[in-house]
C-alpha cells in the first residue's frame, strides 16, 4: 500500500536534493516545481555536523521578505514520518510555518526562527498596551517602528493599528479590511488581556473570554495566510493585581492573565504559530507600570528590548 502523503512542503534549498531526500526519507519523494512570492533568500552558516554531512554544505539558504520578489523551488509531498524527519533535519535557525504559494496553495516552509528578523512590512493590531497608552513616545510599538524603518527606510514599514480596549475577537473582526492596502508580510497581534477581564457589575454573567481565545487566533491566522503574511502573537505582560482590582469597571487578575498566557502559548505551539512571551520583562516591577496595567515609558522600553531579542 502506498503511504499517504498529506503534507505539502515548499523547499528552496537542500531538501530538493534527491540525495538529501533519500538520506532523510529513505527514498526520493514526489516533487513538483513551485514558487513563493514576496520572498527572497539569503545565506545562513550551518554548524551542525550531522546536517553538513547529510547536505554536503555548510551554508544553506533562509527566506527573507521582499515585496515583488519570487523564490523558485519545489513542492514536496510528504508523509507524517517524512515531515517529522524534515523537522529533525532543520537546525534551530529554522521553524516550520504555513506559507501561501504563488499557485494559491498553502504549504509548509522552513522560515527564520526569529520572526521579525526577515520582516519588511509589519502590521500591528492589539489593545491599549500595543497602542502605547501612557507613553508619550508611543510605547514598544513605536520603538520597534523607529528601529525597523531605520534599517531600510525605502522598504521597511510598520503600521500600528492597535485600538485601546480591543479583545482578540474584535481584532480578528476588524483586521481583514485593514490589511489589503498595507501589503503586510508580518501580522503582529498583541491583544487578549481584555479577554481576561471580568466586569465588576455582573461577574456571574460574564461570558468567559478565555474560552474564545482559540476562535480569535484561528481567524487571525486565516487572515494572515490569505495575505501571505506571517502571524506573530505577542503574549500578555505582567500586571500588578493590587492596583487593577477596579479598572474602569473591570477586574484584572494575575491568575486570569496567566491562564490567558498559557492558553495562547499552547494554541500557538500546537498550530505552528510564533509566540513571543512578554511576561518576564515587567515581572514584579510595579514601578514600571503607571496604573498596574499600562507600562510607563521605562516599561515600554523594557518590553521593546525583550521583543527585539526574542523576535530578531
Amino acid at each position: 500500500m502506498t503511504a499517504s502523503r498529506p503534507h505539502a512542503l515548499f523547499s528552496f534549498g537542500t531538501l530538493m536534493d534527491e540525495r538529501v531526500q533519500t538520506a532523510l526519507f529513505g527514498q526520493a519523494v514526489p516533487t513538483a516545481p513551485a514558487s513563493l512570492s514576496g520572498y527572497t533568500t539569503r545565506p545562513i552558516a550551518i554548524t551542525d555536523e550531522s546536517v553538513i554531512a547529510t547536505s554536503g554544505l555548510d551554508v544553506h539558504l533562509t527566506l527573507e521578505r521582499e515585496y515583488g520578489a519570487v523564490v523558485e523551488g519545489a513542492m514536496l509531498r510528504l508523509t507524517d514520518q517524512d515531515l517529522a524527519a524534515a523537522d529533525a533535519y532543520e537546525v534551530d535557525d529554522y521553524v516550520r510555518r504555513r506559507v501561501l504559494l504563488s499557485s494559491g496553495e498553502s504549504a509548509w516552509a522552513y522560515l527564520d526562527a526569529k520572526p521579525l528578523r526577515p520582516a519588511a512590512r509589519i502590521v500591528i493590531v492589539g489593545d491599549s498596551i500595543a497602542y502605547g497608552r501612557c507613553d508619550p513616545r508611543g510605547g514598544w510599538a513605536a520603538r520597534l517602528a523607529a528601529t525597523h524603518i531605520a534599517g531600510n527606510e525605502a522598504e521597511h514599514r510598520v503600521f500600528n493599528l492597535a485600538i485601546p480596549g480591543s479583545t482578540l475577537a474584535q481584532a480578528a473582526e476588524q483586521t481583514p479590511a485593514l490589511l489589503g492596502p498595507r501589503l503586510p508580510d508580518t501580522l503582529l497581534v498583541a491583544a487578549g488581556i481584555n479577554d481576561s477581564a471580568v466586569p465588576l457589575s455582573a461577574p456571574e454573567d460574564h461570558h468567559d473570554g478565555l474560552a474564545r481565545i482559540a476562535d480569535g487566533l484561528r481567524s487571525l491566522a486565516a487572515t494572515a495566510l490569505a495575505h501571505n503574511a506571517r502571524l506573530v502573537v505577542v503574549g500578555p505582560v505582567w500586571l500588578d493585581e493590587e492596583r487593577t482590582r477596579d479598572y474602569g469597571g473591570l477586574r484584572f487578575t494575575k491568575e486570569r492573565a496567566l491562564a490567558l498566557r498559557e492558553s495562547v502559548r499552547t494554541w500557538c505551539r500546537e498550530n505552528h504559530i510564533d509566540f513571543l512571551d512578554m511576561w518576564e520583562p515587567l515581572y514584579e516591577k510595579t514601578d514600571l507600570l503607571v496604573d498596574g496595567l499600562h507600562p510607563a515609558a521605562d516599561g515600554h522600553e523594557a518590553l521593546y528590548q525583550h521583543l527585539t531579542a526574542l523576535g530578531g
